[in-house]
């Protein structure tokens, strides 16, 4: 009778283990769509055709970005998250970002979409940054 009552709970705990150790696809990290490029040069000069910034969410290390522009289908658009380089310190430190679009689709639908940065080499001293994405006057807070 023990022996059946310890195989019994040994069936349970494994059991138990077994389910939580599934892997679900609702608990997997969030993969991003593109890194994040930190170059001043090519933050003063990546092209930067009109676009506009409707919603920012950092969700683990991504910035997801929902943005608009005018185009065909915006098939053809380049995109890059830009940082500056430079660390502003202040109560918080504070980075400068901006969205760069090449845009050569010449129709005149504006197309809305939505991608995500891994925003993680970022990370500064703290636990912390804001990040001022200065092409739409937006920030929004990095906590790690």
């Amino acid at each position: 009778m023990k022996i059946r009552k310890l195989c019994l709970g040994i069936i349970l705990i494994i059991t138990f283990f077994v389910g939580c150790n599934n892997n679900n696809d609702t608990y997997n990290s969030m993969t991003c769509d593109f890194s994040t490029l930190i170059s001043s040069e090519k933050y003063a000069n990546a092209p930067s055709d009109q676009l506009t910034i409707n919603s920012l969410e950092i969700i683990e290390n991504c910035l997801k970005i929902n943005f608009s522009s005018s185009g065909c289908g915006g098939d053809t658009w380049q995109l890059k998250l830009i940082d500056s380089e430079d660390i502003l310190e202040s109560n918080s430190a504070q980075r400068n970002l901006r969205l760069s679009l090449k845009n050569e689709e010449l129709c005149e639908a504006f197309i809305t979409k939505e991608l995500s940065f891994d925003i993680s080499n970022l990370q500064v001293d703290g636990n912390q940054v804001q990040l001022n994405i200065t092409n739409s006057n937006d920030e929004i807070l990095y906590e790690y």
